[in-house]
């Protein structure tokens, strides 16, 4: 596959193209992602996508990539905070039934992001469903997209275990579970009309640490 670094308009040419796909994914579908939609949708000459992508196997990696590149900078991974094992600053866990404090920070930072996901990019949304169900038909294609998506499963097991979990994978396993069912519902089921709003977003996410992270018999 080419690797065009052709700058236009600011952007490479290789964002541009991915990005004109993304669009076509969330508008049309996986049967409107072609190279020739994608050249006009890019205000492209015909055939520059072709040029960088020769293969629609190439076009539906760049455009997996530049997902995971748009998907990042909207879920902002550096702002969330790292939790000590522990409690709060001091060590000490808070009273009440409330996570620790710094727990209480990583709730925060996850409502904000997942919430900033749900109402800004819901588009990006429709595009990951296209691409995920396009894998299940594709193994190539499948072991690409995997591997793609590990960079944000692996940070979210690290978390978990710096929280204090017990079983960080499985536990981790859950919280992504939990958020992509979320998303989907938002994005595509049947709660798409009525998003939660960050407060109710911090509610579930503190529901679910504290029960995943109390200690055993509580």
């Amino acid at each position: 596959m080419a690797t065009s670094t052709t700058r236009t308009g600011g952007a490479s040419r290789a964002d541009l193209i991915a990005d004109a796909a993304l669009a076509l994914l969330a508008e049309r579908g996986m049967r409107g992602l072609t190279h020739r939609a994608v050249d006009e949708r890019a205000g492209l000459p015909q055939g520059s996508t072709s040029n960088y992508a020769r293969t629609r196997q190439a076009l539906l990696e760049a455009t997996v990539r530049r997902l995971a590149e748009r998907e990042a900078q909207v879920l902002a991974p550096s702002e969330l905070p790292m939790p000590t094992a522990g409690g709060g600053p001091e060590g000490e866990p808070d009273a009440g039934t409330g996570p620790p404090h710094d727990v209480t920070a990583l709730v925060g930072s996850l409502a904000l992001a997942l919430h900033r996901y749900l109402t800004r990019h819901p588009h990006l949304l429709i595009c990951r469903y296209e691409l995920a169900l396009e894998a299940t038909r594709r193994p190539e294609l499948r072991k690409f997209f995997d591997a793609t998506g590990g960079q944000f499963r692996e940070p979210l097991v690290a978390l978990m275990g710096a929280a204090g979990s017990a079983e960080p994978e499985r536990h981790g396993l859950s919280l992504v579970a939990w958020c992509e069912g979320l998303m989907f519902s938002c994005a595509a089921g049947s709660y798409h009309r009525s998003v939660p709003t960050e407060e109710e977003l911090r509610t579930g996410f503190a529901e679910l640490l504290r029960g995943m992270l109390a200690p055993p018999g509580e």
